[in-house]
């Protein structure tokens, strides 16, 4: 039986080495210019430290993926096409895109480089799937984190494209990139940007004894003393709403599936994707072997006998948003 893909976060060089030595199959990176989304300070790959990455992961037969995840900007669309490129070049094991025109001149151009659609794309129904695999040849796709169990298991039987889903890291409960919300407040792109949240419109306020967290401005929440505060993000605010002040629309935490893991591998899924290319290393390392530990198990005890280790789930909540974890909407039937 052919294993589920574990598949981890590399913002460098360190980190991917870490990552293909704590048990990952696979590895994804990008460059450091504007065709990444987390093309933050000090991340990311030159081009010759993607090549002497590639190169290490299939040393150790590890599969290395680039991304691609930006849309091109009119005033100088040449880095976006240019890293197409360079995917070829270095031989990466798969390009992962979300704009139609770098597709089509990815498959046109270099028609045996494997492509991956972006969750950056929000291809989240069969019919969106298939057309990109009609016109793009796209062979895998990375599903939105907003899909429920039991929309996952019929994308598998209505679609001949593999299936990649998020298993631990940040939970987006919007069109990924493209939150209107976030854009809205901050002014800026959160797919040009890379963040919901961009450190520059983020506040943090003490007035009364209340620590107020703010966003372009705007409130999100307001902490008592001894509160813990959680990074301003629009989704993750408390707002006011039916008489009373709550968590509207997702509580701060970081998605962690290992307690549904067998319902996730049944699902028909070929990649569990850890998120995090702008985490530590030491952060790559502990979730890889962790996801490694728990995937083997699965295959060792069977959908039965496998369950999550509390040993596990202590070790990834210490890396957590809020130090806690959800299982998002792969346990929820709310559309």
């Amino acid at each position: 039986m052919k294993k589920v893909e574990v598949l981890a976060p590399a913002g460098n060089l360190p980190s991917l080495k870490a990552a293909v030595a704590s048990g990952a199959d696979a590895v994804y990176f990008g460059f450091r210019n504007a065709t990444n989304a987390r093309n933050f300070e000090g991340l990311n790959f030159s081009e010759v430290e993607a090549r002497q990455g590639i190169e290490h992961a299939h040393r150790h037969g590890a599969r290395a993926n680039i991304v691609l995840n930006t849309f091109p900007q009119v005033d100088d669309p040449t880095p976006w096409y240019r890293t197409v490129d360079l995917a070829a070049e270095l031989r990466a094991d798969a390009l992962i895109l979300a704009n139609m025109a770098l597709l089509r001149y990815a498959r046109d151009r270099y028609p045996d480089l494997p492509l991956h659609l972006s969750v950056q794309a929000s291809a989240s129904n069969s019919a969106a799937i298939d057309f990109f695999q009609r016109h793009f040849g796209i062979e895998r796709v990375i599903l939105p984190r907003v899909l429920t169990i039991e929309e996952i298991r019929r994308l598998k039987e209505t679609t001949s494209v593999e299936l990649e889903v998020f298993a631990f890291g940040g939970l987006c409960v919007m069109a990924e990139g493209r939150c209107h919300l976030s854009s809205y407040v901050t002014g800026v792109s959160p797919n040009i940007e890379g963040v919901c949240s961009p450190a520059r419109a983020v506040r943090f306020d003490q007035e009364g004894g209340l620590l107020k967290t703010r966003l372009g401005g705007v409130l999100i929440a307001q902490y008592g003393e001894g509160e813990d505060a959680a990074y301003p993000t629009i989704c993750k605010g408390r707002f006011v709403a039916a008489d009373r002040v709550y968590h509207v629309m997702e509580e701060p935490g970081s998605l962690n599936i290992l307690e549904m893991l067998p319902e996730v591998i049944g699902a028909g899924v070929v990649s569990l994707k850890i998120e995090g290319r702008q985490r530590t290393k030491s952060y790559v390392a502990t979730v890889t072997r962790v996801m490694r530990e728990a995937v083997d198990a699965y295959y060792r005890l069977g959908a039965e006998g496998f369950r999550a280790r509390p040993g596990w789930l202590k070790v990834l909540n210490a890396t957590s948003e809020g130090t806690t974890h959800t299982l998002g909407t792969y346990q929820e039937a709310w559309q």
